[in-house]
């Protein structure tokens, strides 16, 4: 409520005290008649004691009276005793005055009747008693109507989100039963095309139009730009589709010859109540799960300590031995420094630009500001999101290569179903214990306007299609309907993964063959991506105006699927075998190494640097810079990390650059990586989630929000501390056991 609506409530109060300051025969006054003797006498007696002159009048006595009086009033507002009074207990002594001021004041700032259009007769019955409450300013309905948003100031700089009051609204419990419940609106809001006046306005309303979408567009993932948020607190009876169609019908009283049509849609899960009903019995024994796990790692960890005899799984769970070896600056054998730094980099990239995205679910004041500021070139920082997951698939190439070709070099072979349950040992138990958080415990674990369609409907989504993460096919069923959408990563990789004993077998001992296939695959990869892209108008890079559609046909039609990404993990299978053939002493010639860093670095910033226009407020959508994009921007942005990691492997280079990304500490991040990964969007969904009022959009608070930066990291070595740590240890103690019993077997030269 603005300013100007303040002054009015004020003003309301004012004449309300000052109605009662009329009243001559103060003695037969509704509230002074119901004192008892027992208070007169305790007011007489505090008299005695406060002063000792005997000339106490009966004027006097009055006075402390009404003074009392006073007070009781006065706590009953103050400390929201509403239960007793379900309607205004002032009513009946001043009704000129409460109706007269009540018309003055709706007439200014009128309220929505949640009985207006066809609604059902429930939801019509506790209008009509919202309605008459209301008239009579019982607090109770004046909250109803007090959480209900109204017209704000700031509209043309983008504050067009109105959240209302979330908890004031479900903590409204009305006469005869009603309750309040508070949903949130979409509206949608288009111009005359042939009025250029209205159509600068909704522009600036609509903040330059960062995105496009629609009601109908999924708004779990990505949000709808376009769509105005708009609360109302409505008594509980009223469905969704009363409070859908009261607003149609009040909205149609003054839309109409306006030039501005008005389009409105309330779903079911935008509508809350307060919750009443005890937590599900998935959620309790779930929480329990995590309770037991902790305990688990506590005890394992009290009995390394004391080294008290246990066995290995209990070893594996310690607490003690799992933090030592997460915070452990030791460099394992074979270990090639530099892609520490590489993964440590891009991960950075990765939280910062899924954070842009979360920030556009926001309500801001100056949301117009944001967007204007947003359209400067160096905004590529966020907007180039789809570059950093590019630099994780390679790294997975390069490093199933380097491993696989040191066990062939070794023994000749691969023991492939070995490998297979490696991966699984290594992704299933970490990613099984977000999906079953996220799912079960994460929903009631907090509140908010927006709660339910970020935090609770992903979960809706999760019980119905968990199956397909642990089969590592979500990927292929659309981005909207998967369960942690920000997981199709792992879907990819493993799939590539899958394939990879394949093309290393062949490049290893075919290499003239191999090497031929595996770059006819890459070059295919890379003409998919730029034919898809431009013929279906994908664009990987967000630019101004672009659609909420056109961001998902780009997931599902390119960026989520393997047949796409080949190329960067070609690459890194390449330079994983190079790296094996080349010792660490080889010596490259030195201008060839400047030839290297020159190339690479220019493909590096022209991947990240170039598509910067396509990032302006006036761009408009070209299909070929598109395709371009698609196409080649992964391979420019991951050659520099792949050039510089085979200079650092096998040292040739003690530059600056080298040395940082060979930085020890960068140990600690890669074993965070994964869980940084998968823990991420849970933190930003809960405080988009629990958001209740708009703020003002300032780009360094509001991008690098330290506290949530913390609860990331805090979540993510928890995570790996209780899951991901104990279950590698598992998974050597197993491969341990495997390679002893293989050796203990009899030969058939025997």
């Amino acid at each position: 409520m603005g300013t100007f609506g303040k002054v009015l409530i004020f003003y309301f109060l004012i004449q309300v005290v000052l109605a009662r300051g009329k009243t001559v025969n103060i003695l037969t006054s509704g509230r002074l008649a119901t004192i008892k003797e027992e208070e007169i006498l305790r007011v007489f007696s505090q008299n005695k004691s406060e002063a000792s002159s005997e000339n106490y009048t009966f004027a006097e006595l009055v006075s402390r009276l009404a003074n009392h009086t006073d007070h009781f009033q006065e706590e009953i507002w103050r400390t929201n005793t509403h239960e007793g009074y379900k309607t205004n207990p002032y009513y009946d002594d001043f009704t000129e005055e409460i109706d007269r001021e009540a018309r003055r004041f709706l007439q200014i700032v009128p309220a929505f009747d949640p009985g207006a259009g066809n609604v059902s007769p429930e939801c019509k019955r506790d209008a009509d008693i919202f309605q008459r409450e209301l008239n009579k300013f019982t607090l109770w309905a004046f909250k109803m109507y007090d959480a209900t948003a109204k017209m704000p100031s700031g509209l043309l700089n983008g504050n067009v989100n109105q959240l209302g009051d979330f908890d004031e609204c479900l903590g409204v419990e009305g006469s005869e039963g009603i309750r309040g419940k508070y949903c949130l609106a979409y509206l949608q809001l288009d111009v005359d095309q042939s009025r250029p006046d209205l159509k600068y306005l909704h522009r600036l309303l609509h903040s330059h139009y960062a995105f496009r979408s629609n009601m109908t567009d999924p708004g779990h993932r990505v949000p709808r730009y376009s769509t105005i948020n708009w609360a109302i607190c409505t008594p509980a009876a009223c469905s969704h589709h009363d409070v859908e169609s009261s607003l149609r019908h009040t909205i149609a009283k003054y839309s109409p010859q306006t030039g501005i049509k008005i389009s409105v849609k309330v779903d079911r899960e935008m509508c809350q109540v307060q919750r009443t009903k005890p937590l599900p019995r998935e959620t309790i024994i779930v929480s329990l799960f995590f309770l037991g796990i902790v305990a688990f790692s506590v005890v394992a960890g009290i009995c390394d300590h004391y080294d008290i005899p246990t066995n290995d799984v209990i070893h594996a769970f310690s607490l003690k031995r799992n933090l030592l070896k997460l915070f452990s600056l030791e460099r394992q054998e074979g270990d090639i420094g530099s892609l520490h730094g590489v993964r440590a980099l891009n991960a950075l990239m990765l939280v910062l630009a899924h954070k842009c995205m979360a920030i556009f679910f926001g309500a801001y004041t100056n949301r117009t500001e944001m967007s204007e500021f947003l359209g400067k070139p160096w905004t590529v920082l966020g907007r180039a999101a789809s570059l950093y997951t590019d630099p994780f698939i390679m790294l997975s190439g390069l490093l199933t290569t380097y491993s696989f070709i040191g066990r062939l070099n070794r023994s000749g072979n691969l023991n492939i179903a070995n490998e297979y349950l490696s991966r699984l040992m290594r992704l299933v138990p970490t990613l099984g214990a977000l999906i079953l958080f996220c799912t079960y415990v994460m929903p009631f674990i907090g509140s908010g306007p927006q709660w339910n369609l970020v935090v609770t409907h992903h979960a809706d989504i999760c019980k119905k299609t968990w199956w397909r993460n642990f089969l590592f096919i979500h990927n292929y069923f659309g981005f909207e309907n998967m369960c942690l959408t920000h997981t199709h990563h792992l879907g990819i990789d493993t799939q590539l993964f899958a394939l990879s004993p394949l093309m290393v077998i062949l490049l290893f001992k075919r290499p003239k063959l191999g090497a031929t296939v595996l770059t006819a695959t890459a070059v295919y990869s890379t003409f998919l991506r730029y034919y898809v892209t431009y013929h279906r108008r994908l664009n990987n890079y967000v630019f101004f105006g672009t659609s909420i559609r056109q961001l998902f046909d780009t997931a599902n039609f390119s960026y989520i699927l393997p047949s796409h990404r080949l190329t960067v993990y070609i690459m890194g299978i390449f330079l994983g075998y190079l790296l094996r053939n080349y010792p660490k002493g080889f010596k490259l010639n030195q201008k060839l190494s400047y030839i290297g860093w020159t190339v690479s670095s220019l493909l590096c910033l022209a991947a990240f640097i170039g598509p910067a226009p396509m990032g302006a407020i006036d761009y408009i959508y070209n299909p070929t810079h598109a395709a371009t994009y698609n196409a080649f921007a992964p391979i420019g942005w991951c050659a520099l990390f792949g050039w510089m990691a085979f200079l650092s492997h096998t040292g040739n280079t003690n530059g600056w650059l080298s040395k940082f990304f060979s930085w020890k500490g960068f140990l600690i991040t890669t074993r965070l990586s994964y869980a940084i990964y998968l823990t991420q969007f849970p933190v930003f969904f809960y405080n988009v989630g629990q958001t209740r009022a708009a703020e003002h959009y300032a780009f360094i608070r509001i991008l690098f929000n330290f506290k949530e930066l913390f609860w990331i990291f805090l979540a993510s070595a928890i995570l790996t501390l209780l899951f991901d740590m104990p279950f590698q240890n598992i998974k050597t103690v197993l491969l341990k056991k495997s390679k002893f019993s293989e050796a203990l077997k009899p030969s058939k030269l025997d």
